[in-house]
């Protein structure tokens, strides 16, 4: 009978190796245990990778639709409150205009001219609202302020300073000089119907606004957009100012009562016109929050269903993951113990 040796050294070696072997497959384990997926998709799933690959590219193409949905839907209810502000501004300033019927008492038309003025400020604030850095009703000039200010002194204004051109041209006098009473209601119609030919025309665009009158489109789906924004060159917004400026600096001079009514109607009409034009803008962006809404909608129920064929192919059972994390922790306790008193296996022990 043959006795045959084995040396301490070759079964160190082979509890390193199973160790080794141990420990990176523990590390596989834990990974796959903690994110619920293969560690190695492409070698669990061969041929199908390319699949899985696709589905990935659908479910990430779709949660950047809704995540730009909700930077949409920031925006437009950003514009519905500025238009809102406009709307109410719009508003209490035709029951200024409607409650000064008749009225002929300086300080009362120095008041209205006073309010019909700050109906203008609060309007041009709101036609100049913001949104992460873009103006809203810029259109799609939306890094440029949309509408100058009227009142803007340094220097003047170029709207202001082109309707004291205009009066005069018309008139042959300015708004301080008495021939203002001369001013006979035809001749104030004719002026009223000249400004609102600039204001309607080309001049809006040199004098007042700075905004382009294409809009902003978002895509919300993969295949719809909406328009996602509205801009100062609208009619409702060119009547507002319009209505709100004859108001503001033809009310309160001395012209007769038949001239200031003239001028009290056609304001009055401009601002029906304001209302409606801007209301119709909040529902055209109302209609896109709603496009938006089911957009979403849309999109949720397709990114579950994307994400559960994903989970179906790449998925794992965390359960059995999480058993063979203890079995593996298991053996290589045992694995540490064992390489720990083989190397302390020696002769000199015995001697």
């Amino acid at each position: 009978m043959k006795a045959s040796f084995v040396s301490n050294m070759s079964l160190q070696n082979a509890m390193r190796l199973t160790v080794a072997t141990a420990q990176k497959e523990m590390l596989k384990v834990q990974e796959e245990s903690v994110t619920g997926r293969h560690s190695d998709v492409g070698a669990v799933l061969g041929a199908k990778t390319a699949r899985t690959l696709n589905l990935h590219r659908d479910l990430q193409r779709m949660e950047s639709l809704k995540s730009t949905n909700a930077l949409t839907t920031q925006r437009l209810s950003a514009s519905q409150e500025a238009l809102g502000t406009m709307s109410t501004a719009a508003n209490d300033a035709m029951g200024v205009l409607i409650a000064l019927s008749g009225i002929t008492s300086a300080d009362q038309l120095q008041l209205a001219q006073k309010n019909l003025g700050s109906a203008l400020q609060t309007f041009t604030a709101a036609a100049n609202t913001s949104f992460s850095g873009e103006y809203l009703f810029a259109g799609i000039n939306s890094d440029v302020m949309p509408l100058n200010d009227y009142f803007r002194e340094s220097p003047v204004s170029d709207a202001k300073t082109e309707f004291d051109a205009a009066f005069l041209a018309h008139f042959g006098f300015d708004q301080d000089d008495n021939a203002v009473a001369t001013i006979d209601p035809a001749d104030m119609q004719s002026f009223i119907d000249t400004l609102e030919s600039s204001f309607t025309g080309v001049d809006w665009e040199n004098d007042w606004s700075n905004a382009s009158s294409e809009n902003m489109e978002s895509r919300v789906s993969t295949s719809e957009t909406v328009q996602s924004s509205t801009n100062t060159n609208t009619d409702g917004m060119r009547y507002m100012a319009l209505g709100l400026v004859l108001g503001q600096e033809l009310l309160a001079l001395n012209i007769s009562e038949s001239a200031r009514k003239v001028v009290s109607d056609a304001s009055i009409d401009y601002m029906g016109r304001a209302i409606s034009g801007i209301d119709g803008e909040r529902s055209k962006l109302g209609i896109s929050e709603a496009r938006v809404a089911q957009a979403n909608t849309s999109l949720g129920a397709q990114i579950t269903i994307l994400s559960n064929s994903i989970k179906d192919m790449e998925g794992i059972d965390t359960y059995e993951a999480a058993t063979r994390v203890t079995t593996l922790e298991s053996q290589l306790s045992l694995a540490y113990t064992l390489t720990s008193r083989i190397q302390n296996l020696s002769l000199l022990n015995y001697l």
